[in-house]
């Protein structure tokens, strides 16, 4: 059954909006006056409330659908802010500076009015730019009145008033999950994240500062990006993991074409992957491109031996067999060679998954990983998904740092640092 109230100047104004929206069918259930609440609420004039039922699932599905799409419409309003915000680095501040808002009082000759007084920070950009989004958003969410009505039970009123705005957020909270679900963020991690929010968030709260305690928290659940810097002395050692198919070749290709051409820096490249001879000779190629040292190691002892002949390189970036993560004897040879230059050089080790896997498959692939060594994540094969919600599922499974993705196959354009700002923008129902 749908439930739900409509506000007019006069109740048939009311009714006949109610089954404008929801059918001729709708049973009116309850008539009352009711004020609006807010901001000059006492030029707001008074206007008629009616509850209507309607006892139709199909009409309730189509209804909340419309709420998706609406929020949708207003999330996507704040892409725009977030984009120029971002260029002045507005919301790694964010992170770090809660909003403060206070209301003061001020005495005119004819008129009070209700100013809000925020610190003196460039949060107060972010505020004023979305100022029209909470509008937007009542607008959906409740009916507008545009003339006065005579005060009728003003304690009722003022009560009646807080649940409605009461309610509004908790519609606007669950508008919110749903959209992280749809992007196929984990339904556990969606609650959690909503339901730390709505608990600081107190009744009456404004759409836009309910947002950026949204966005805020998730910004610092992902973390900064953490990427391959040099190493104190000496050349860094940089393994590559994952299983088969995830793009884990040419992902090498393209931070090594980022070192050496753009940067400068001397590289080399060996592969342990002497299981797929095309593998090999797919980054023999890209090294012959680069013209950069290229190697392959079969023994733990050719592998010290290449770090001595490369030690005065600043990376030595290294391939790895794809295998399933199943296969315990590939596994335990694959820890052996990463564990075998412990104690002699820098090391790192970055495990390569592809954002089109499956949540419970990504899973089962940290965990076997996770036995072997500490590792950062690549996501690779962004532009062949719709929903990032993957990389927010893995993160907080992991609690593993997020340091490159890729989004297509050109060496070496496809590739940048894990940009945490634009990734809950599009979990949260924006455009990438």
């Amino acid at each position: 059954m749908i439930i739900k109230k409509f506000q007019a100047k006069t109740e048939s104004e009311a009714i006949e909006a109610a089954k404008k929206e929801l059918g001729l069918n709708v049973v009116v259930m309850n008539v009352r006056n009711v004020k609006k609440k807010g901001i000059f609420s006492f030029l707001k004039p008074q206007v008629v409330e009616v509850t209507v039922a309607l006892e139709d699932d199909t009409d309730r599905a189509i209804q909340e659908k419309a709420n998706v799409r609406n929020i949708t419409e207003a999330l996507g309003k704040v892409n725009s802010i977030v984009e120029k915000s971002e260029k002045s680095d507005h919301f790694d501040r964010l992170a770090g500076a809660p909003i403060n808002i206070r209301e003061k009082e001020r005495e005119d000759e004819d008129t009070k009015s209700v100013t809000y007084e925020r610190p003196a920070s460039k949060s107060s950009i972010l505020e004023e730019k979305i100022e029209s989004l909470q509008n937007l958003l009542e607008g959906k969410l409740s009916p507008e009145s545009d003339k006065r009505e005579k005060e009728n039970d003003k304690n009722s009123i003022e009560e009646s008033g807080k649940e409605e705005k009461d309610d509004e957020l908790t519609t606007f909270f669950n508008l919110l999950k749903t959209t992280l679900v749809d992007n196929e963020v984990n339904e556990e991690y969606a609650n959690s994240i909503i339901e730390e929010t709505r608990r600081t968030t107190k009744a009456g709260t404004p759409f836009d500062i309910a947002l950026a305690g949204i966005y805020q928290k998730m910004i610092l659940k992902f973390g900064k990006a953490s990427v391959i810097t040099p190493g104190e002395n000496g050349p860094k050692l940089v393994f590559f993991v994952g299983p088969t198919g995830v793009g884990k070749t040419t992902t090498i290709a393209k931070i090594a074409s980022k070192f050496s051409v753009e940067q400068k820096k001397k590289i080399a490249l060996l592969t342990a992957d002497t299981y797929r001879i095309a593998a090999a000779e797919q980054l023999r190629t890209y090294a012959t491109i680069l013209e950069v040292p290229f190697r392959i190691i079969y023994t733990i002892e050719e592998m010290e031996g290449a770090l001595d002949d490369f030690r005065d390189f600043d990376y030595v970036l290294v391939d790895t067999a794809g295998h399933s993560h199943q296969n315990s004897e590939q596994k335990n040879i694959m820890g052996d060679f990463i564990h075998s230059v412990d104690g002699i050089v820098e090391k790192e080790v970055y495990l390569v998954v592809s954002s089109t896997t499956n949540y419970r498959d990504l899973k089962s692939i940290a965990d076997a990983y996770t036995e072997i060594t500490d590792y950062k994540l690549i996501f690779t094969k962004l532009d062949e998904t719709t929903a990032l919600g993957n990389l927010l599922n893995l993160k907080l499974y992991t609690d593993a740092s997020l340091s490159y993705v890729t989004c297509g196959q050109n060496v070496p354009d496809d590739i940048e640092e894990f940009n945490a700002q634009r990734t809950v923008k599009n979990l949260l129902g924006g455009k990438r």
